[in-house]
């Protein structure tokens, strides 16, 4: 059975927002349309991350949306979460990590960035993939970027689910024509993360 990806999946980012700011906003974006949590935050030790992590499954359990974990496979087990995302450079992992999740329902994902990368995810056998940065973004601040044409290449030579991810805002999104994208400064750096998820929500291919 296929797997149904997010429509639209807000990344965390602590050291943009954190603390209580952090989880209000999410609960706002849960309520806008939000239907996935990833949960990426590489500075945090593993007992800080569990704690984190635990919050956010209580939200999006509430809201019916899912919870992804980045890279920690047992932080994911710990509080349940709905999936696992790699990082492009782990991408050759997610056999072994399915097998430690050891559930048919629990998703892998990767980040790519050209096609070696989406190639590489569709032979180890992800069910979906980050595909980034389609714009400038600020959380890699002068990294090139793919463009829309580029992006939409790309788009065409995968047989796997893509999430538009990078620099995406309530502007640009009608011009990625897939059906899903991940943000996160266009949701946490919003004065009304609700409405802002609203907004990336109302477009459909």
């Amino acid at each position: 059975m296929p797997v149904k990806t997010p429509v639209l999946t807000l990344v965390t980012d602590s050291s943009r927002l954190t603390g209580e700011p952090l989880f209000e906003a999410a609960a706002a974006a849960l309520k806008g349309g939000v239907d996935a949590v990833l949960v990426r935050e590489k500075n945090m030790d593993s007992a800080r991350l569990l704690s984190f992590a635990s919050r956010l499954r209580l939200l999006t359990s509430q809201n019916g949306a899912k919870l992804i974990i980045h890279t920690q496979a047992d932080v994911a087990m710990a509080v349940d979460a709905d999936g696992v995302h790699v990082a492009a450079g782990d991408i050759r992992n997610i056999p072994a990590i399915r097998l430690y999740l050891n559930d048919a329902s629990k998703t892998v994902s990767a980040s790519c960035h050209n096609l070696d990368e989406l190639k590489k995810a569709e032979d180890a056998g992800a069910d979906y993939v980050f595909l980034s940065p389609v714009f400038p973004t600020l959380s890699h601040p002068g990294a090139p970027h793919l463009g829309i044409e580029t992006f939409h290449q790309l788009v065409s030579q995968t047989t796997l689910p893509v999430i538009a991810l990078g620099g995406i805002s309530s502007e640009n999104r009608e011009f990625l024509h897939v059906c899903s994208c991940a943000v996160i400064g266009a949701v946490l750096d919003s004065p009304d993360p609700e409405i802002a998820a609203r907004k990336l929500t109302q477009f459909e291919y």
